[in-house]
């Protein structure tokens, strides 16, 4: 039986954490960030925990992980 293969855009976003969750980066850090206030963008930086609607999918996307 051939192993299963992991979804390569999934492996560049999310990383699991040690009590299984899965951690991810914000959205809208990308560009036209001039007006933005720094507050935001530094807020923007932190990760976030993906919700749990996401977590079946982003299991089987990782299924190695």
């Amino acid at each position: 039986m051939p192993k299963m293969k992991s979804n390569s855009s999934a492996k560049k976003r999310f990383k699991k954490t040690a009590s299984g969750e899965f951690k991810r980066a914000k959205a809208f850090k990308s560009h036209i960030l001039t007006k933005m206030t720094t507050k935001r963008k530094r807020n923007l930086r932190k990760k976030a925990l993906i919700d749990n609607v996401d977590k079946k999918s982003v299991q089987r996307m990782l299924p190695n992980a």
